[in-house]
Order: C-alpha cells, then structure tokens, then sequence
C-alpha cells in the first residue's frame, strides 16, 4: 500500500467495543484510531453497566491489514475489549445486492388469469405473429445482460464466474440507479470463445441489448465482434468502450484548460489490453495521430514480433507513426498525455519531467494507479485517476446507463463509433467553460443529469446514422 493511500468507505469497519466507563477511556479509544491513521464516522452508544459503556464505533481503513492493525492496538490499550469487527462492505453484499420484483399485483383470480393461463397465451401469439411486439409486451424492452466469464475481473484477473457475481451485481445496481436500466448478472462457466458467442446468441431473445464485462484479452474482441454482426440488439464491451468514452470526455475538457489540439498531443499508453486499445482508437478517431503503447515487453511498434496478438498487431500497424523502440522512460521526453491502463508503480516522478509544459496525466489502474496523484501534482498540471477518493475520476457509470438507455430508447441495432462519440462529448459539455478547473474535468458519478445527457446524445447519433428502429416518445 502506497504511503498516499487515503481510507476508504471500500475499508468501512463497525467495531463494538466494551469501554470501561473511567473518565478519559472514549478519548484514548478515539486518539489511537486517529493516530493509526483511519477516519472516524459514526460513534453510537448500544448499551451501559456499572463499569462500561458498549458503544459500536464505524471507521474507514485504508487496507485490510490497516484494519486489523486497528484492532489489534485496541486490544492492547487495556481500556476496552472489542467484541465484535463487522466489514461493512461485506455486510452489504450479504444475499446479494439486486432482486426481481413483480409490476403488477397478484392477489385475485382474475390478477392470475390475465398474468398467467389463460390469458397469457394471446399475449404469446402476438408475439409470435409479430416478434416486434416482444419489445412492447415483455421486459426486453427495458433489460439487458451483463454477461462475464470472470477472466478479467476489476484487478483481480482470473477469478471465475462465482466469484465474479459481485461485481455483476453492482453493475446491474449502477444500470437501474442511473439509467434506469433492468439489467441481470450472467456469469458463464467457460472461457471457450465460441460457446461464449453461442450461449449469449442462445439468450438474446430475452434481451434488449448485452453488456460485456471483465472478458479477458484478446477473446473479449472476437466476442464482441461477432456478437455484433450475429444479433441485431446492441452488443457492448464495457471494459473497452466505456472507458474509452469516459476518458475522451476528460480529455476534451483537460484540453480547453492547456489550450493544446488533439491533433497535435504526444499520447503514451501503458497497458495494451482492452481498455488500452479501444481508448487508443477512440482518441485517435477524436484526431489524436501520435500515440505510443507500452506492455509488458516493451512498446509496440510496426515489426515488433515478440508477445504479439492479432489487436497488438492492428495496434502496431496503426500507432507509434515514429517506429519509436526504446524504454517508457524516453518515451515520456516531450509527452502531452499519459494514460495509464495497466498496474501500480509504472512511471515515476522522474518520468513526467520530461513532459511537455502542462502535461496531463489519466493514471486509471485501480485500486491502485499508475503514480499517485500526491507525487505527479507538482510536475504537471491535470491529473485524473479511476478512483472515487481524489478529483477528476474517470468512471465508466458515466457512460454506459446514458448510452444503453439512450439505445434502448430508439432500439438501436447496434452502438455504432459516432453514438460513442456522442456521448463522450456530451459527457465533457455536462461541465460548462466557466466551472472547468484542473480539478473538475469530468462531472461527479452523482450527477443525475449525466445519464439523461448521453441518452439524449446517442439517440441523435443513432438516428443521424441510421440504426435506431423507432422513434422516442
């Protein structure tokens, strides 16, 4: 853990604690969690004896090792024995997060007859004399699949499907609380590409659009390619163009404070995977010509033949216009932008002064980036990270409730690069001039008028080019 780590609510502990009711013994509680460097919240008496009061005190961590190391001093203190640690983060995912509940009542006969037998059965022949009518009379028109194989999970990687339903569910949470949007967690017992692109043409019928998440690279780009051309609802890699969307926004307005074009950015990337390539293509789209990808081995340029892969290669064909072979270190001389995707610790200090004057730096490996935004402040001038703890978080929850509803909305039969576009650009105007600061480049996740925004956004786009079906009442 980084000396800058902040705690985190992601850390949240309720410690019930038995206090002996001496004078003073509440403050030495209070004064070891705040000299171990953890934040208090909430203090609450649960019950008093004669000689000690039980009172439950919520603070937040900056680790799990953090946390404990908080316990164990106030075990030690001699003034209090603790009885219980709740993890409040796990006390929220107890039963899971989301469930499904019924629209209409259900409490007479004729309630049944008409939800179910008999009366559903004309509902079903409508449908099958006219399949549209499957978008009017059953939940395809407002749901979607979150569909994960659990390969590539936050910065976990590999941790398979059960494990992976957590982060499902959160991300159906997301779709409904700013969207709007019923979406289902689907996590799928194989890796095999082809059974992956079967199974979810297997249940499109049920969907209106399908959420790709934490599909490990390069599989996830056939996945979502074929599945693209094979089904005729939109089909969406999160990992890839959410953050290729959210990061565009960011940079777009990190544009309007240093007063530089796109066009003329030096642009370094660290991390060639998914989220990599689709924000190095979408920049590129935007009018960024100079773009430099690092991986592990090394950057990629045009012959590079070691540890390379059919998007490595289009990403080689396609990028680094000066054949540049040499370390992230003298790559970072005279750079604009650095956008990290990959892990903790990649460029240091000494890196981002060979930027360009007013560099900007997007360090979005989570839950720890790329260089602290504590040690890259004095050496440029606009930083932005993944996380929710420092300014400028690049989130996906930006971008994909506003553009699945906005698709939804006009029954996209795909999100076609121009609705991305879009999107990313109403994301950025969500910030007027006058409110764009080095430390406001992207609006909060909170802000609700967000999601409408997009919506709005892709609807246009996806009319403009032709692949929404209908039009938005």
């Amino acid at each position: 853990m980084s000396k800058f780590a902040k705690p985190s609510a992601s850390y949240s502990l309720t410690l019930r604690l038995k206090v002996k009711s001496d004078p003073g013994n509440l403050g030495k509680v209070t004064a070891t969690i705040s000299e171990m460097g953890a934040d208090i919240g909430a203090i609450d008496i649960k019950g008093v004896t004669k000689h000690h009061k039980l009172r439950d005190i919520t603070l937040n961590a900056r680790d799990e090792k953090h946390g404990q190391k908080i316990v164990e001093a106030l075990r030690d203190l001699g003034v209090c024995q603790v009885m219980s640690v709740s993890d409040r983060t796990f006390l929220m995912h107890e039963g899971g997060k989301i469930r499904i509940e019924s629209k209409v009542p259900l409490t007479t006969r004729e309630d049944l007859s008409m939800a179910y037998t008999p009366g559903v059965a004309r509902v079903c022949m409508a449908i099958h004399d006219a399949p549209e009518n499957a978008y009017k009379l059953t939940i395809k028109k407002n749901t979607i699949a979150i569909v994960s194989d659990g390969t590539a999970v936050l910065g976990l990687g590999d941790i398979g499907p059960e494990a992976a339903m957590p982060v499902m569910e959160g991300k159906a949470m997301l779709f409904k609380e700013f969207g709007d949007v019923d979406a289902f967690p689907i996590c799928l017992a194989t890796k095999d590409t082809e059974e992956i692109i079967r199974t979810v043409k297997n249940i499109a019928p049920a969907f209106g659009g399908i959420n790709l998440e934490d599909i490990s690279a390069p599989r996830c780009f056939e996945i979502e390619e074929r599945l693209k051309k094979e089904l005729a609802i939109p089909v969406f890699h999160d990992d890839q163009h959410g953050t290729a969307v959210v990061v565009l926004a960011a940079l777009i307005n990190a544009l309007k404070i240093v007063h530089k074009k796109m066009e003329d950015l030096k642009i370094v990337v660290t991390g060639v995977g998914a989220a990599g390539v689709a924000c190095s293509k979408i920049l590129m789209a935007a009018g960024a010509k100079n773009v430099i990808g690092f991986d592990r081995t090394g950057a990629i340029y045009k012959g590079r033949t070691e540890s390379m892969n059919s998007m490595k290669q289009w990403f080689a064909e396609h990028t680094n216009p000066s054949g540049f072979s040499g370390p992230l270190h003298e790559a970072m001389r005279g750079a604009d932008l650095f956008l990290g995707l990959s892990g903790p610790g990649t460029i240091k200090a000494e890196d981002l002064k060979l930027m360009n004057k007013d560099g900007i730096v997007f360090a979005m490996a989570n839950p720890t980036p790329e260089i602290m935004p504590d040690e890259a402040a004095p050496y440029v001038r606009i930083v932005a990270t993944g996380r929710s703890d420092y300014p400028n978080q690049i989130n996906n929850v930006l971008c994909f409730p506003g553009i699945f509803r906005g698709a939804l909305d006009c029954r996209a039969s795909e999100i076609n690069e121009e609705m991305k576009l879009a999107a990313a650009m109403a994301i950025a105007n969500t910030i007027s001039e006058d409110e764009l600061t080095e430390d406001y480049i992207i609006p909060g996740v909170f802000d609700q008028s967000v999601a409408k925004s997009v919506a709005k956004a892709v609807v246009e786009a996806a009319q403009r080019t032709g692949v929404a079906r209908n039009g938005v009442h």
